[in-house]
């Protein structure tokens, strides 16, 4: 069965002409999907009653299910779980910030990278997410904003569950369609990519040509603790991540934002601190530091604020750009994975009964 949704026009077009349809009928399904945020064919009211109930049966849109939410107190963090046809579930989550609405896209369903503070990889890897199912997280927080009538989507982050870079064929033309004027016109400097440094495939990504920004999950200032905290640290260890960062630096004119998850009693002293600045001195880039959200699977809980604060006077009077990411989603666990999990425990149990 034709799934329209991640389709590119040209694509529809033939896609319509397939199922006996006029080829212009598929530049209108893909306007309404992705302009209006259509998540059925009987909403797309300039198409025929009778053409539209031939699409109901022998197409589909690929509009996922909503199969559980969470909202934090002061409303700036919506959490998604949606569900695709295979039975599936990922994540999104929508934040607002005052220059707009970002969301966190997942590219994969689990992750199989193993760090040790993330719920995403408590069960492992379920399977690579097409650009389709991507496309379909952005698309559904589009019509969530529509429905609190709170304007466009600013800007999105691929940094929910997942390694990117180990989905590269599908993550690149994810943000391809995003970019495209005729599915999202979004433009590459409102898309950031996050990895925990696949180099090959950082390598790879400098030589498309695409301004995006690049996140790097760093969380440590030297290859013995990184390993620790970071098994990719064992294959692509700190001085070829940083080769082939610099090298997509000075590429692209963008700077790398270096992702630092402090944990107690891990990686948050000042020594740790000075240890960093003197490893990122000299380079285009800016550290972003992210109290972790504690997983109670992980036994890994924040530093106190004021030890959170004399980390980044340490990074700021060394001359590294820096902030300490805002609280977010806290009260509603909203780290990658955590309502996934939370939904498949609740699962197990109800089975088990």
């Amino acid at each position: 069965m034709i799934s329209f949704l991640g389709l590119s026009r040209q694509q529809a077009e033939a896609a319509a002409v397939s199922l006996g349809l006029k080829k212009y009928r598929g530049k209108q399904i893909l306007e309404w999907i992705y302009n209006k945020g259509a998540a059925s064919f009987a909403e797309m009211t300039n198409i025929s009653q009778k053409e539209r109930a031939f699409l109901q049966e022998q197409a589909q849109i690929g509009w996922p299910e909503l199969v559980a939410q969470q909202a934090d107190t002061a409303g700036e963090t919506r959490k998604y779980l949606l569900g695709f046809a295979d039975g599936i579930r990922v994540e999104t989550v929508l934040m607002r910030h005052p220059y707009g609405y970002s969301l966190c896209v997942s590219s994969q369903a689990g992750c199989a990278m193993g760090c040790v503070f993330c719920a995403s990889t408590l069960h492992g890897l379920e399977r690579n997410l097409t650009a389709a199912e991507m496309l379909a997280q952005v698309l559904f927080a589009q019509r969530e904003l529509n429905r609190l009538q709170a304007g466009r989507l600013h800007s999105f982050v691929i940094m929910g569950s997942g390694e990117p870079l180990h989905n590269y064929e599908e993550v690149l033309r994810f943000v391809q369609l995003c970019h495209d004027p005729e599915v999202l016109g979004l433009g590459y400097r409102h898309m950031a990519l996050s990895t925990c440094g696949v180099v090959p495939a950082m390598e790879r990504l400098c030589q498309e040509g695409l301004p995006l920004t690049l996140s790097i999950s760093l969380h440590a200032p030297n290859d013995e603790l990184r390993s620790r905290i970071m098994p990719v640290n064992r294959t692509y260890p700190l001085q070829s991540l940083l080769a082939a960062a610099d090298a997509y630096a000075a590429a692209t004119g963008r700077r790398i934002t270096y992702e630092y998850t402090l944990m107690k009693d891990w990686n948050d002293s000042q020594q740790q601190a000075e240890e960093l600045a003197v490893l990122l001195r000299g380079r285009l880039c800016h550290v972003n530091l992210i109290p972790v959200n504690a997983v109670a699977e992980r036994g890994i809980t924040r530093p106190s604020p004021q030890r959170i604060e004399a980390f980044a006077q340490v990074l700021q009077t060394r001359g590294i750009a820096v902030t300490v990411r805002r609280e977010r989603g806290v009260d509603i666990q909203a780290a990658c994975g955590q309502l996934r999990n939370q939904n498949r425990n609740e699962s197990a149990k109800e089975e088990e009964s």
